[in-house]
């Protein structure tokens, strides 16, 4: 009966002081909200032209001329660079994400797991944009700069997928190699590349749409691609070029999520 009541008391006594926590917690992110909202300069300077004009010079004006046509015929091109960027630096992602993923799977890297887990740790940790200006300050603008970045952070992501998809495979094939006298190599090729291909497939498939996006964005720091134009036309107010181009980057974005999600349903 003691034994009850003094684990009682010592329950609610818990109880207590977890309450007092929470509401000392949440007068602590009261008082700096308060003092966020209380400091905020919330005048905001006025502009000439009305979000209404923008819109209408930006989606409405580009349909209405026909000087306009030419206009959308280089933008599909650098669009087209865009998306070749995209194509090859998540190519390169696709091939030197296969080794590291294997390192940092723990039933095929074993103790050395944490080592490939690190890399694609770090990785993953540096924004893209990061990398596209180091390269830019080192290459100079155009395309390259730009596939180097999305190659480079998209193995982060591909590798850690590809990692969880090798830790998840069915090991009795790859037993039954190495005790019927096969070689790690040999395990490795026949055991499970054959049931992690399909995924990996899907899984870099699925990168190249988030690439094609990274890409535009590179382009704002001069990795190539249509990002650059759509800079410089933001910077001029020149509106209905912003519009053109994001009209064909919305297009092209819908296509590619279409046609690559057909194929990775056939894939997986």
């Amino acid at each position: 009966m003691k034994k009850d009541e003094s684990y009682i008391s010592l329950t609610g006594q818990k109880s207590r002081e977890t309450k007092q926590l929470i509401a000392v917690t949440v007068l602590i992110l009261a008082f700096f909200y308060i003092s966020a909202i209380w400091n905020q300069n919330w005048q905001v300077p006025g502009s000439r032209v009305s979000p209404l004009t923008i819109l209408y010079r930006m989606f409405i004006v580009p349909f209405t001329s026909v000087e306009y046509f030419s206009v959308f015929m280089g933008r599909m091109g650098q669009m087209l660079e865009t998306v070749a960027i995209a194509y090859a630096g998540g190519i390169a992602a696709s091939i030197i994400a296969i080794p590291i993923a294997f390192l940092a799977s723990r039933n095929i890297g074993g103790p050395l797991n944490y080592v490939g887990k690190a890399i694609l740790n770090a990785i993953r940790a540096i924004p893209s944009i990061i990398f596209a200006i180091l390269f830019v300050a080192a290459l100079g603008v155009g395309p390259y700069p730009g596939v180097l970045a999305i190659s480079i952070n998209s193995i982060g992501m591909i590798g850690k997928l590809y990692a969880e998809v090798i830790e998840s495979i069915d090991m009795n094939m790859v037993d039954s190699i190495r005790s019927s006298g096969g070689n790690r190599v040999q395990a490795i090729w026949y055991g499970v590349l054959p049931q992690v291909l399909p995924e990996f497939a899907s899984f870099s498939i699925y990168r190249f749409e988030i690439d094609v996006r990274a890409s535009t964005v590179l382009g704002l720091v001069g990795a190539g691609g249509i990002g650059v134009p759509l800079m410089i036309a933001q910077q001029q107010r020149n509106w209905e070029d912003v519009g053109i181009i994001l009209i064909i980057i919305i297009l092209f974005v819908t296509l590619i999520d279409k046609a690559s999600g057909k194929i990775r349903a056939r894939l997986v």
